[in-house]
This record gives structure tokens, sequence and C-alpha cells, in this order.
């Protein structure tokens, strides 16, 4: 049973891929919430969404989730019920669903990357400030790793270290890289990559995750640190210690990783859905909700501001035919940026009029300022899915709704 409180950080989850598990989550809070498994690819109604997929757990209450995870890799679980507020706080816990065999590291090391907003008594300050909730976020005050500021690992020296990055920031766009080692970039947001990338320059919004392989140096003389380079300078997240004699392992002796069971898209047959992210048109105003609202109406998909979590009933932003292939043109029209996540589907990055894109299949796209974005999906997995942009601030102020899949 997880109890879900604000009082220490949330446990790291490990499942087996294709092995059902169980999970009865308590609200230890004053307050409803519901639990959202970010990236996992299951059955509708446990996608911890409120109303459009359960019922908020109300204070007190006990809900149980029970799902077979058909993906392996790095996932993270958060609420989606006063969603900034109790991110703010520190609910958002890294995921983790194994491969059926093992890739051959020595170490797996999950690290919960966030701000906190505190000011300099330690205490909490205000979560957001409107007139940023309008651009691009409230940033926080502090930058942890998993709940620590500059945490040191010690790691045994010539190991081969998974290193899972998972940015569970409601803000922050960065980019990351390691330094002083040898590492490669092996999974982006759950799903290997065919080559590995180099370690630098990797940009993560919020919602995303990278597998990085770290091959420890031999010397404990040789710091490895993680790096966010920041426009004002680059910060050290976390460094790593080799320890003890060298095991002298080889990058090379990994086994690749198995590619997840995600549809391939029919693109010639792939029908075009066309989705704006702009502005909140004028009027538009935030509809008091159980699950809250920041009082506030900036954002709109296709020119239609999100109200808040009622139950309803709204219109999808599109009905998807269950098991039809779909292009999904997304453009942003606004000068910030906005990391786009799909509930439930995976889908696969096609083409941009700003950039070359990977053949990269994820969950969570980073569209950048004046972007347009075209992905492709199989609409295999039938529900009500949310979508909506993974900077909190953003989709609590009308940057949200949701597709419908059915037949």
């Amino acid at each position: 049973m997880m109890s879900f409180s604000p009082d220490g950080p949330p446990p790291v989850l490990r499942f087996k891929q294709g092995v059902k598990t169980t999970i009865d989550v308590t609200n230890a809070l004053q307050e409803a919430s519901v639990v959202h498994w970010h990236g996992l690819r299951i059955a509708n109604r446990m996608d911890g969404v409120p109303y459009l997929t359960q019922y908020p757990i109300e204070a007190g209450q006990t809900f149980r989730y029970a799902f077979t995870p058909p993906d392996a890799g790095t996932f993270w679980y958060h609420p989606h019920c006063n969603t900034l507020e109790q991110m703010a706080w520190g609910l958002t816990g890294v995921l983790v669903v194994e491969e059926a065999q093992d890739p051959g590291f020595d170490r797996d090391l999950p690290l919960n990357i966030r701000d906190f907003r505190l000011g300099g008594d330690g205490q909490f300050i205000d979560f957001f400030k409107p007139r940023n909730a309008a651009r691009g976020g409230t940033y926080g005050t502090v930058s942890s790793v998993n709940w620590q500021v500059d945490p040191v690992y010690d790691l045994e020296a010539g190991s081969l270290v998974r290193l899972r990055l998972a940015v569970t920031d409601v803000t922050r766009v960065g980019a990351y890289e390691i330094a002083g080692a040898e590492a490669q970039v092996i999974a982006l947001d759950s799903n290997p990559l065919p080559v590995p990338l180099p370690a630098s320059g990797l940009i993560l919004a919020p919602g995303q995750r990278a597998d990085i392989a770290l091959r420890v140096p031999d010397d404990e003389s040789e710091e490895v640190r993680l790096v966010l380079n920041r426009p004002n300078g680059a910060k050290t997240m976390a460094r790593f210690r080799p320890k003890g004699s060298s095991l002298h392992r080889d990058l090379r002796e990994l086994k690749p990783l198995p590619p997840n069971p995600v549809a391939e898209p029919d693109l010639e047959n792939a029908e075009i859905l066309d989705f704006v992210f702009g502005w909140s048109p004028e009027g538009d105003a935030p509809q008091s909700s159980q699950c809250g609202s920041l009082g506030y109406t900036f954002w709109s998909i296709n020119r239609v501001a999100w109200p808040g979590d009622l139950p309803g009933p709204f219109d999808p932003l599109a009905r998807l035919k269950l098991g039809k292939s779909y292009i999904l043109r997304l453009r942003n029209e606004t000068p910030n940026d906005h990391p786009i996540h799909l509930h439930g589907v995976s889908f696969k990055l096609l083409r941009s009029n700003k950039r070359e894109l990977p053949p990269l299949v994820t969950d969570t796209a980073l569209l950048r300022s004046q972007e347009t974005m075209e992905v492709a999906l199989v609409a295999d997995n039938p529900g009500d899915w949310a979508f909506h942009c993974h900077v909190i601030e953003h989709q609590k102020t009308g940057l949200a709704g949701f597709l419908r899949i059915g037949d």
C-alpha cells in the first residue's frame, strides 16, 4: 500500500514488464487526489485523471490501481488533481519497469530531477506567479536530485551504471550532460534508441526521461557530474565518485535494450488531425473544481480552453477510430515552449518546420516556440485520454483537453 503524503520523498516503484501489479493508494492529504502513471500504456480506468477516468480519491480513502505494464523503461507518477500544488510539495516519484532480461548493468540509479519553490527560511513560497503562468511558467528556487541539493553517489570504480533521469519538475526545460566520464544515452521517454547518443546537450522538459549508460572511471580521484547547462551558467546537479578497485567494464558489454511493443503507424493511410496550441479566447474564465483551479485562463488547444477538472460531460478535441493510424500536426503559435503529453498511447516523431527530428517513440514531445511538429500513432488503446502541456501552470490555465479512442 502506498501512502500519499507530503512528509517525505515518494518511493521508487519497480515493476516487471508484462507482469500484473496492484497498488493500493491511500490519500493521507486533507484534500482530494489521484495518481497518474506517466507514460504507461494501460487501461483507461487505471490512468488516474479526475472525472475523465475515475472519481477523485477523497481524503482518507483508498483506491486500488491494477495494471500490467506492456513497456519497459523509466516512467514516473504524480497527482492529476490539485496538480500544481501537490506536485510543488514534492509528490512526484520515479517508476521503473524492468526488462525481462537483465541488460548487464552493475547498478541501476533513478534520479528524480525537480525544483522546489522555497524562501530563504526553507519554507514554501507561492507556487506560481500569474504573469509567469501566462508566459513560460514559474521556476523553482532550489534545484534537487532525489530531494537533495548536489547529492554525491559512491559507485564502484570501472563499473557500468544505468542512470535513469526523470524530470518531474512543473516548469523547467533544461540541457543536461554527464561530465567527466564516458556515457551514452540509450533510451528516451522509456523507449530504447536504435543508436546511442552522446550524453551531452540532452534537452529534457517536464515529463521527459532519459536512460544513460555511465562507465564509471577507474580512479577514485576522478569525479563525474550531472550538469544542467542554464543561460546564467552551468549547475552541478549530482556527483558520482568511483570507489574501490576497478571492475574494468566496457560499455560495449551491454546488451541492446529490446524495443517496446509499440505499433508502427501506417503513414500512407494515416488521417491527419490538426491541433493549435495558443492563447485563450477572450472572455474565458476558469470554473471552480474539486481538483483545484489557479483562478486564471491563459491558454487553449484549438481555441478551446480546458475549464478545469469537472464531471462534464465534455467534447473531445478529436475522435480517433480504434486501430487506425493518425498523424497529429501540432502547431505552437506562442513564443513559449510546451512539452505536450498524451496519455495512454505512444507516438513517433516525424518532422518539424524548425529542426531535424530523430525517429523517436515517445509520450511527451517538446514543442518549441512557433514550431509545427508532426507525430504519428496507432489509436490502439480505447478510452478518453488526456492531452496537455506538462508545464503545469499551462495545463491548469487552459492548455489541456482529451482525445477519444473508440469504435
